[in-house]
């Protein structure tokens, strides 16, 4: 379980919010010191998650049900096999998206109920919860701008979907500010990265 000295942190957002920069950022800056530091993702963390992740995000359609509870078993196999022995052993965690991610992406985008969708997640974790979770809040057309064409499936929904994700990740961050960090993604890249190591820091007793 996580402790004063192996912070679980999880970087959400909508894409194009910065999260690959801020990650990197944070990594490194903890590396600095003697911290052992697990920089992971969801989906795609594990071997059985690169399979999930390729079928998920580039494969042909998957019904929203379906979607759901492929993220979830996503997550279990992850937090049972990299996360949780990871913080056992006192390493920091930093992980591209957790449980948040599917209670905004499936709850509120794909208009499933979000309190279902986030016991699934409760139960596939049991019940493992971030010490702090850093949203990047972007405006999704300014995410859209900055990532450019393409995309994967869940990239390309319409700009309405993305609206009711972002909209998603502000009230869980509501309902839950005591382990939430917001920050306005339109904000210099250094400015961000500070912000996020000030509430990094006094988690992380050998910060450097």
């Amino acid at each position: 379980m996580p402790t004063a000295t192996a912070p679980f942190v999880v970087f959400e957002g909508g894409d194009g919010a910065g999260k690959t920069t801020q990650i990197e950022a944070l990594r490194e800056w903890l590396s600095r010191g003697e911290q052992e530091v697990v920089v992971t993702r969801e989906p795609g963390g594990t071997k059985l998650g690169l399979q999930l992740r390729d079928l998920l995000l580039h494969g042909d359609h998957v019904a929203p049900r379906a979607e759901a509870l492929i993220f979830a078993a996503d997550r279990a196999h992850h937090v049972e096999t990299v996360v949780r022995p990871a913080l056992a052993r006192g390493a920091v965690v930093i992980a591209d998206r957790y449980q948040d991610s599917s209670i905004a992406y499936q709850g509120a985008g794909r208009t499933l109920d979000a309190k279902e969708i986030a016991e699934v997640s409760r139960w596939a974790t049991q019940g493992l919860v971030p010490d702090v979770t850093i949203l990047l809040d972007l405006d999704p057309a300014v995410g859209l701008a900055r990532r450019g064409p393409g995309g994967d499936r869940l990239e390309q929904e319409k700009a309405d979907f993305h609206e009711r994700v972002r909209a998603g990740f502000l009230a869980l961050a509501a309902a839950a500010s005591h382990r939430y960090l917001v920050v306005d993604a339109t904000l210099p890249a250094e400015e961000v990265t500070a912000l996020v190591r000030d509430r990094v820091a006094p988690m992380v007793e050998c910060a450097p």
